[in-house]
């Protein structure tokens, strides 16, 4: 296979929300440049870039994937990524390796919440972008009502550079607004198109849009600008010229119209993409630090160092995990040793491979600004940088967001109890957005995601990847006991039966703490009623009666144990006798000190458009939510608030509801209060019907 570098390369992530046609789109592209002989259908599992089975089986993009084509002596990277919000690091994490982006917009739907977003990452990354237009064919496309959207939301630098040829079912191609020329496709699907002369109950619509177009490129350029208004336009050349020198500075974002499905239009897209967006020496410099945390910045020849950054990991059936990345400066070559910079030590990387989807090519070498794949590292992890031992560089790759909601996970099978964290690890490699921890408190492990989808689609990866089939429950809510006032308390523990008996007494006082202060124990023994070797006993009963709690089983905190007074036997006393009346003492003290539920409280942060604040703030407070503040960002608002852990566990999918999906929120536990007096006694009754369906069963 040809080794391109340079100008000959353009890596273009295709972006925008579900259900847009991004991975129909990429197939009837590798179709018309001859990459592969048939053209995909998800329907059936035949797209080139969604070929994991969950992707086949839901019949949707769920993580990026990369696809070549080769047209007119350029590579092009085609980087599918996926539309659902849950899944939008994937976008995210090919935009920051791509050098521009292409947002395909559904003609029936126009600008989506996906949409939004993802022009806001193009924004993040100063990315130039193109606009396409998909979905003509269907019933309700409309180019006006498309453009309008279009332009409403991102402004009048989203210009078309084509017009179609009819809507709906009559939409047969595009008319070229830079050559003045239509295309029209053969309604087979093959792709197949004639040029000719724009007909002419089209021809004064297309010479007001070229008119428009011409205006717009000039803006930018006073020699054009000056040719413009001397020879009252633009020669092809010049429109041609400015245009991809506009597209560059983000000063024009291009429209083009196609229907992916019936295949109109694709080979005018390949033009424009080889004509328009920059290819990798053009866009602007990339930046990495050096050990001494130096910022330089990198040499894109292909004789220059080399350097490399890990941007995706997948588990392949036969190659094992592979590992993708892109090339931003210098030369890779099959066979050889590198350095892992991010985590400083040598790696010896094998046979270099491009990908088409799931099928690995072999290559020699890939040279700066290239897109490619190994298999089999030792030690490399998505967002790792590979260069050469003596010019280390770091490259910064994309935060990971924190996890929306969380499970408890089990293996249903006991034996595959060892196997699951090694499990969740690969998948977690493939997918840095879940996350998978022990939380202290319940005990239980969780495994954590954007959605509720997302973390079954992990736990299907569980499955069918790994073999390991797992059990989700809600994560139990880390409830607390505690007292509110103080008491003294005496326990007695007494048994004679043959031989030696058992004899413990101690006398101990209760007494509140501030919130957070768990558990002291102060001992003011004097005199010897308790002889040394038996209080640590008497802490010890304390301590195991508090943990297995009071009231509904929590753990009781935030209290203090003063031990006063006791007596003991000689012969009869024992630490277990005293064990045994330590938590007698402390069953009493807490009869008579006023115990009370407490419950963790939640710091959140959730961020929507403007118009949605209203029913936000009425929400939360529906949810015993305490408002803190709201901060204005652009459109968009930041509503701060405390709002108890158990009323937080659906809340993605309500969030998702109010907003239209265009809602993100982030909590992290704040403090814990007192339950509200009429919950607890509900929290109790389940708590204590729980127990006792748990001792039946047993």
């Amino acid at each position: 296979m040809k080794v391109y570098s340079g100008v000959e390369i353009r890596n273009l992530a295709v972006v925008g929300h579900n259900d847009t046609g991004k991975t129909t789109l990429v197939s009837q592209l590798l179709f018309n440049a001859g990459a592969i002989t048939r053209l995909g259908r998800i329907d059936e599992g035949t797209t080139v870039t969604d070929f994991d089975t969950d992707e086949i089986d839901r019949k949707h993009s769920i993580s990026a994937a990369i696809a070549f084509a080769e047209w007119k002596n350029t590579k092009i990277n085609l980087i599918d990524t996926p539309g659902f919000g849950i899944f939008l690091m994937e976008s995210k994490s090919a935009m920051r390796i791509a050098d521009s982006a292409v947002v395909l917009v559904s003609g029936v739907t126009g600008v989506e919440v996906t949409t939004e977003r993802v022009w806001k990452f193009a924004d993040e990354y100063d990315l130039p972008r193109m606009v396409i237009v998909n979905k003509m064919d269907r019933e309700r496309a409309s180019f006006a009502r498309t453009l309008e959207s279009l332009q409403k939301k991102f402004g009048k630098n989203v210009v078309p550079i084509q017009i179609p040829i009819g809507e709906e079912k009559d939409f047969k191609g595009i008319i070229d607004l830079v050559a003045m020329k239509a295309h029209t496709y053969a309604a087979d699907g093959s792709g197949k198109f004639e040029i000719a002369d724009i007909p002419a109950d089209l021809a004064s619509e297309a010479a007001e849009w070229r008119e428009k177009l011409i205006e717009k490129v000039a803006e930018g350029d006073d020699t054009l600008m000056e040719r413009f208004f001397e020879q009252g336009g633009l020669s092809q050349e010049e429109l041609l010229d400015g245009l991809n020198r506009e597209t560059l500075h983000r000063q024009i974002c291009p429209v083009l119209f196609t229907s992916a499905s019936h295949n109109i239009g694709g080979h005018a897209v390949l033009d424009a993409f080889v004509a328009l967006l920059p290819s990798p020496e053009e866009v602007k410099t990339i930046d990495g630090k050096n050990k001494k945390g130096e910022k330089l910045t990198f040499d894109r020849r292909p004789e220059a160092f080399p350097a490399a950054l890990i941007f995706k990991t997948f588990s392949d059936p036969f190659s094992g995990r592979v590992s993708l990345f892109r090339v931003y400066s210098g030369t890779f070559k099959s066979d050889s040793t590198y350095w892992n910079a991010s985590r400083d030590h040598e790696e010896r990387i094998g046979k270099l491979q491009v990908l088409q989807g799931k099928q690995q090519m072999p290559i020699a070498e890939l040279r700066a600004g290239d897109i490619g794949a190994v298999a089999k590292l030792k030690d490399v992890h998505t967002g790792d940088t590979i260069s050469a031992k003596d010019h280390m560089f770091v490259l910064e790759h994309i935060a990971y967001p924190e996890a929306a909601i969380s499970f408890a996970v089990e293996a249903k099978a006991r034996g595959d109890e060892d196997k699951l964290g090694t499990a969740i690890a690969r998948v977690i490699e493939e997918d840095p957005t879940i996350r998978f921890s022990r939380d202290e408190r319940t005990k239980e492990l969780l495994i954590s995601g954007q959605g509720q989808l997302h973390v079954e689609i992990a736990v299907s990866k569980l499955k069918k990847k790994y073999g390991v089939d797992v059990i989700l429950h809600p994560p139990k809510v880390p409830y607390r006991e505690t007292i509110t006032r103080a008491a003294e308390a005496h326990g007695r523990h007494k048994k004679q039966s043959g031989g030696h008996g058992q004899f413990a007494d101690c006398k101990i006082i209760m007494e509140p703490l501030p919130r957070g202060a768990e558990f002291e124990f102060v001992d003011e023994i004097f005199g010897g009623s308790i002889p040394r070797q038996y209080i640590p006993a008497v802490e010890k009963g304390i301590q195991d009666a508090r943990l297995k709690g009071f009231l509904a089983g929590y753990p009781v905190v935030d209290f203090r144990v003063r031990l006063k007074d006791g007596q003991y036997h000689d012969v009869d006393s024992s630490e277990m006798a005293f064990k045994i009346a330590g938590s007698m003492a402390f069953q009493q003290g807490m009869e008579q000190g006023r115990p009370t539920l407490l419950e963790p409280i939640m710091h959140v942060d959730i961020n929507a458009p403007s118009e949605y604040v209203g029913d936000l703030m009425g929400d939360l407070t529906s949810r015993r939510g305490k408002m803190e503040g709201v901060e204005a960002e652009d459109d968009a608002q930041t509503l701060r608030a405390r709002v108890p852990f158990s009323e937080m566990l659906t809340y993605g999918s309500t969030l998702r509801s109010i907003t239209q999906g265009r809602g993100s929120f982030h909590m992290e536990y704040s403090h814990y209060e007192e339950v509200p007096r009429n919950l607890q006694e509900k929290i109790i009754a389940e708590s204590k019907k729980a127990q006792a369906a748990q001792h039946a069963a047993h």
